[in-house]
């Protein structure tokens, strides 16, 4: 019988850009864009963060688009219709709302972060049920000779944003990030 080892796995990856395309943005979008990833893959988020905006988006304009069609028929089945369709959007407007709420708020947290310390050297996820006993932790470094270039509130995605984090997400991908194993049972 193995022994199991109580060793935390340490897996490291390079990646490498441009650098006159490293500004803020680019640190911006690949960590708020990893944090996606590795919440998403650790069942932290019921889907990633992209897919959820679409989703709590589209549910607020069928919520308007309802009323507005609610407001102009005078059919009682009509209308029962429409208030039943309208109370179940708003339920699953209220469960996302809380958890948009709170992806907007660690968006927010990220851009005061790189908007106050530009030259960011790099930012820790750890995950579990303790921040004393972690039971995942996740490193991002940012190597650069000179300071990432200051940030006037423009956090725009540019390509070299979305490059960089993509590499970022493949490279956790091809590493096995998320991916969960149990040992089997005696």
């Amino acid at each position: 019988m193995a022994k199991a080892s109580s060793e935390p796995k340490i897996d490291y990856a390079e990646i490498y850009t441009a650098s006159d395309t490293f500004d803020g943005s680019a640190v911006f979008h690949t960590i708020y864009d990893v944090v996606g990833f590795v919440l998403y893959m650790h069942q932290q988020i019921p889907s990633t963060v992209q897919d959820m905006s679409v989703e709590f988006d589209a549910m607020h304009s069928e919520y308007k688009q309802l009323e507005m069609e609610l407001g102009t028929e005078v059919k009682p089945s009509f209308r029962r219709k429409h208030v039943s369709k309208m109370r179940d959007i708003k339920v699953g407007i209220k469960r996302l709302d809380k958890l948009m709420n709170s992806l907007l708020n660690v968006q927010t947290a990220f851009k005061i972060m790189i908007s106050e310390i530009p030259t960011i050297d790099g930012v820790v996820l750890a995950l579990g049920a303790s921040p004393l006993r972690p039971k995942h932790i996740y490193v991002l470094n940012f190597s650069h000779e000179s300071g990432v270039s200051k940030v006037d509130d423009d956090f725009a995605r540019s390509k070299a944003a979305d490059t960089l984090s993509r590499k970022a997400i493949r490279t956790l991908i091809s590493k096995d990030a998320g991916s969960v194993t149990y040992p089997a049972g005696n």
